[in-house]
């Protein structure tokens, strides 16, 4: 059972949410604006936030932005809009999932029990050996990564992502073992795995066409080793 907030305006979607959540033996709490969302998750603890973006008061892109101010819970984003530029900008900015309406409440169930499990899986405690490569030093117990030194400043997935390579140097891991391992999904979009190894590169100094630390064969995987 999990502890799920339920962020929706509209009165029809929310109460079948609430009630395939319930009948699935969640418990639920819901709102209908961001600001109450913003108390809701300062008083409360909950293990995923269901999040729409089309809100009264707020957009939901902007209530992102001040929950991952104040907490790190799984946000699962649930909106009607399917442009490209923004669902990366949504998973950029903190979203661990989304879904596109309409949806089925067995597409909305499985993708919950993969953050979930995701989620778990990160509070596990790691190993606490430091894994080096090159001038990369990743920390799995304090979840901390340096790069010559200085403290790189990554996200929850970034450091998930970035630590897996590192455990693996030279060896080209395959998106679908990423998506299974870092993302805890035996299927999903590789456009989530580009995002998130864009974003890593840029705090890498690097690019996908001047790579230094991070490599993508095309059509195989990904691999993470030393510069040369």
């Amino acid at each position: 059972m999990a502890s799920v907030l339920v962020v929706e305006d509209d009165q029809f979607v929310r109460s079948a949410l609430i009630r395939h959540l319930t009948d699935a033996s969640h418990a639920v709490r819901s709102v209908g604006t961001a600001l109450e969302a913003l108390r809701e998750v300062a008083h409360h603890r909950f293990d995923v936030v269901i999040l729409d973006l089309g809100l009264p008061d707020l957009d939901g892109s902007e209530a992102l932005k001040m929950l991952r101010g104040i907490t790190d819970v799984p946000v699962i984003i649930a909106t009607a809009r399917d442009d490209e530029a923004e669902i990366v900008r949504l998973l950029n900015d903190g979203a661990d999932d989304y879904l596109t309406k309409p949806f089925s409440v067995e597409h909305l169930s499985a993708r919950m029990a993969a953050v979930l499990r995701r989620a778990r899986a990160a509070g596990a405690e790691p190993p606490s050996r430091v894994l080096r490569v090159g001038g990369l030093a990743i920390d799995p117990l304090r979840r901390q990564a340096e790069l010559d030194g200085a403290v790189l400043d990554l996200t929850r997935r970034e450091f998930d992502l970035l630590a897996f390579l590192a455990g693996r140097p030279g060896v080209v891991v395959a998106r679908r073992e990423l998506l299974a391992e870092v993302w805890q999904q035996a299927y999903g979009d590789d456009q989530t795995i580009d995002v998130h190894l864009s974003w890593l590169r840029r705090k890498l100094g690097e690019t996908a066409a001047n790579p230094r630390y991070l490599h993508t064969l095309r059509g195989v995987g990904v691999k993470l080793e030393p510069p040369r």
